[in-house]
């Protein structure tokens, strides 16, 4: 991890670039952004470990925790919502054992994603599994899915 800290470091000095270029860095490197390389970069640019955890946690785009071996992003935009994201969502937690905050299975096999919107209003509600669009989705048909990749 150290080496490649150090090369996202380098270009970051190189390129005189903010905290947001990095942590991008990072996360596109490992999937998300680990503690240490936190506080490796504080450590390194004399940047209070602050600073990047707030940077971190303001924007969505980062993740501070690794993301399952399966993805599935439910869209929870307006017309998916009045469709029933909310009952999708339900489902797949109560499938896949999440309670509270969090968002992946203890096991690391599969991480629930919820977002503003996918951008596919007229397939409401939207489901992505692994990257691969389920419109006009229901909670049974994604749960049975779900059942099957846990079997494989």
């Amino acid at each position: 991890m150290k080496k490649k800290l150090d090369q996202i470091l380098k270009k970051y000095h190189k390129r005189n670039e903010n905290i947001i270029f990095l942590l991008q860095e990072v996360q596109e490197s490992f999937g998300y952004i680990p503690r240490e390389a936190i506080d490796y970069f504080a450590r390194k640019l004399q940047i209070a470990p602050s600073k990047f955890y707030g940077v971190a946690t303001f924007y969505a785009q980062f993740r501070l925790t690794p993301m399952g071996k399966n993805n599935i992003t439910v869209c929870c935009g307006t017309a998916c919502h009045v469709r029933g994201a909310e009952r999708i969502i339900s489902g797949l937690r109560r499938e896949l054992g999440l309670d509270g905050e969090n968002d992946t299975t203890e096991d690391g096999e599969f991480t629930l994603e919820e977002v503003a919107c996918l951008g596919t209003c007229s397939f409401a509600p939207v489901v992505l599994v692994n990257g691969d669009v389920r419109g006009r989705a229901n909670a049974d048909r994604l749960v049975k899915e779900i059942r099957k990749m846990k079997k494989k």
